[in-house]
């Protein structure tokens, strides 16, 4: 699997919308997956056999003794039988060109045991040669809701997605987990497809994602992982949903590593699989929660909601005062905009709404508008028609037939004519009380458990559409043409793992980063000639490669103003290098220009297994691993994404300028990032994690003051 392109929609055709169904195993027997199977496909609209020796027909549905037995060629294949009969079966399949094959049978590559993975390993040869899209093993199955395709072994799944199509995709790498989510048809919410991957083998959830990106019936696709065999696999079914404007929210687990790696970087002990995740998530466009109960509710919205036609303000219309504060509240933590009312709308409520109310946004409308369908109808038409308003969110407090249940369809009534998006909070804890049911179902209105989630929703919306709108031409590479050439020259004179500050900021200027006018020398007064040389103040170093953080031998002194401050800093510093690290070589000291001063960033580089060459930006200088104030995405970076990573930063107050302090030269910074990220992506073969720290972003400029760059280990 690992290096091959993903599936696209045609190849998976067969597979996920098959015509013609064989179920192998077939049985009559209660709880057994063959007879589960044969249940939850008694609604699909196209044939299905049974595969049993034992029977002529099975619940209605006509059985053969074998695949080779049957009128046609089926689509797809699910094998309900055990692991000892899968290979052969699978052959038989791939014998009557089956287009896919489904397989249920656990104890493959799960186990862990190197006998079952080999002979999951085969199965996907097999497949693959015979040209059958295989799913699993250890797979729950796969479920196409608009042809009623259930072809899976959960309990009166069939039944479940009986009439009701959405326009949402799932796709699962645990068939429970994927399925707790798609329950939430039994409230009325509509969803597509259902594909779990299982075991993988063959079909894995970037083939799924691809697939459902190219699908004109699905509006949004949810995936929910653990973890990828090849992440440039998935990068590229992002890609594939971002370009045909299927948004993808992204539900990974497992995001509480602690990792284990022995970093030499500052940089390597923050950066780990998890941020690798979410640099790849952020490069497609992938709308990324932490939260499972988020996703249902996210990507059922995004599939319904247009792209915002008024700006990113919404409008709040409550009847109850204080569920309008709370989600005034909850709009102001995500970013929202809350645009005091047009003249028209403010007049529009006036004329209903008491004087013991509140004719603002957000609107307390008070219960008195609730008195009679037309009044409400008339409040939230205003808000509707509003010009600064692309959603208008609704608070419904408490669930009650005549509250909530009549409410329901006049919610929906104006949502289907109106320009802005009708958005619901349930705020009450009879989740499925009255009126609850419609809302789920509507095409148009959107239906939120809690006003947190609404709104945390509203602001990926409104940030999607704003990152699929900006114009994403290539961007002109900054680096010299030769840089890499004279980067690799430098890496051929290296002697060890680990590049001393001096080779190391040899890379950083050959990629046209500034870095400070430097001279090394063995003795305090040669160290006090060459600073009257280069220029007052300077810094003086310990010089080492095997001293890789200088300020834990207490090997650096900042701000010298003469030679005798220099002679006496290049003594101590040399002492104290030897008092910490007696063993190690040293070649004396640096003495380099002070750079002005400025905000201290730090740049790192990490190489993930993965998805490559990452690049870190945050806040520097000896705290950056207390702050753990970073920002992290896949090099090479454009200047866009550069800018929005160090804006993300906490720290990003102190390059604008903080409490009167005059700005920094972001533009520089943006600079220097980038042009790290294109020494990252063009040395991945052979550096395996990095730092600039600090990067010292002052006035005009921004200069390197000190680097590391680690080698990757020679392989044996």
């Amino acid at each position: 699997m690992a290096g091959r392109k993903v599936y696209r929609a045609a190849e998976l055709r067969r597979l996920v919308d098959p015509r013609s169904i064989a179920v192998v195993g077939a049985s009559e027997t209660p709880g057994a997956f063959g007879q589960r199977t044969l249940a939850n496909l008694a609604r699909f609209q196209g044939r299905v056999f049974g595969v049993n020796p034992k029977y002529r027909e099975v619940g209605g549905v006509p059985c053969v003794p074998s695949l080779a037995d049957l009128p046609e060629a089926p689509d797809c294949v699910v094998l309900c039988v055990a692991g000892a009969l899968v290979e052969a079966s699978l052959q038989a399949a791939i014998d009557v060109g089956a287009g896919g094959v489904i397989v249920y049978a656990s104890g493959f590559a799960e186990t862990g045991r190197a006998e079952a993975m080999a002979a999951q390993e085969h199965l996907a040869a097999m497949a693959q040669r015979g040209g059958v899209r295989l799913v699993g093993p250890n797979c729950v199955g796969l479920t196409n809701v608009g042809s009623g395709a259930a072809m899976n072994f959960m309990p009166d799944c069939g039944a479940m997605i009986d009439g009701r199509l959405g326009r949402v995709g799932i796709v699962s790498q645990s068939g429970a987990l994927g399925y707790t989510v798609l329950q939430g048809m039994m409230r009325g919410v509509g969803v597509s497809h259902y594909l779990a991957a299982g075991n993988a083998a063959d079909v894995d959830v970037a083939d799924f994602v691809a697939g459902l990106a190219e699908d004109d019936a699905v509006g949004a696709i949810v995936c929910l992982f653990e973890g990828v065999r090849d992440g440039q696999r998935l990068l590229e079914a992002g890609r594939i949903a971002q370009a045909a404007g299927k948004p993808l929210v992204v539900y990974k687990a497992g995001n509480t590593e602690a990792s284990g790696k022995a970093a030499l970087s500052h940089t390597g002990t923050l950066v780990g699989s998890v941020a690798a995740y979410r640099a790849a998530f952020e490069e497609v466009g992938a709308i990324q929660t932490d939260n499972l109960e988020d996703v249902l509710e996210l990507a059922s919205f995004m599939a319904k909601a247009r792209p915002p036609r008024r700006g990113r303000g919404i409008g709040i219309m409550a009847t109850s005062g204080g569920a309008g504060v709370i989600c005034a509240d909850k709009a102001e933590q995500h970013g929202l905009a809350l645009p005091p009312l047009a003249p028209q709308t403010r007049a529009a409520l006036e004329q209903v709404v008491p004087d013991f109310g509140s004719v603002n946004n957000p609107a307390d409308t008070t219960a008195e508008v609730l008195k009679t369908a037309s009044t409400f109808v008339h409040c939230l038409d205003a808000f509707a028609n509003d010009p600064g308003y692309s959603a208008v969110v609704v608070p419904l407090v408490f669930a009650h037939p005549g509250a909530t249940g009549t409410r329901a369809p006049v919610l929906c009534e104006v949502a289907a004519r109106s320009e802005a998006e009708i958005v619901a909070v349930w705020m009450n804890e009879w989740l499925e009380g009255p009126g609850s049911r419609v809302l789920d179902a509507d095409p148009r209105v959107m239906l939120f458990r809690s006003p947190e989630r609404c709104h945390r929703a509203l602001a990926a919306w409104f940030d999607w559409h704003a990152r699929r709108g900006e114009v994403t031409a290539p961007a002109a590479r900054l680096s010299p043409a030769g840089a890499a050439v004279a980067a690799r020259a430098v890496l051929a004179g290296a002697a060890g793992r680990a590049l001393g500050e001096q080779d190391s900021k040899r890379l950083l200027a050959a990629y046209g980063i500034a870095v400070p006018a430097e001279a090394v020398v063995r003795t305090p007064d040669e160290a006090a000639v060459a600073a009257a040389r280069i220029g007052f103040p300077v810094v003086v170093k310990v010089a080492s490669a095997e001293i890789l953080h200088k300020t834990e031998v207490e090997g650096i002194r900042l701000n010298l103003a003469d030679g005798d401050a220099v002679h006496a800093a290049a003594t101590a510093v040399l002492a104290a290098a030897r008092r910490h690290r007696p063993q190690a070589r040293i070649d004396g000291v640096s003495v380099q220009a002070m750079a002005p001063p400025g905000v201290e960033l730090v740049l790192g580089l990490q190489l993930d297994r993965q998805f490559g060459p990452l690049v870190v930006v945050g806040s520097g200088g000896v705290l950056v691993e207390l702050l753990q104030d970073v920002a992290t995405g896949l090099a090479p970076l454009t200047p866009a994404r550069a800018q929005a990573m160090l804006r993300g930063l906490r720290g990003h107050k102190l390059l604008a300028g903080f409490r009167g302090q005059a700005p920094r030269d972001e533009a520089a910074a943006v600079e220097a990032v980038v042009r790290f990220s294109e020494l990252a992506a063009d040395l991945a073969d052979v550096i395996e994690e990095a730092d600039v720290n600090p990067l010292i972003v002052g006035a005009s400029g921004a200069v390197a003051a000190d680097a590391l760059f680690v080698l990757k280990e020679a392989t044996p």
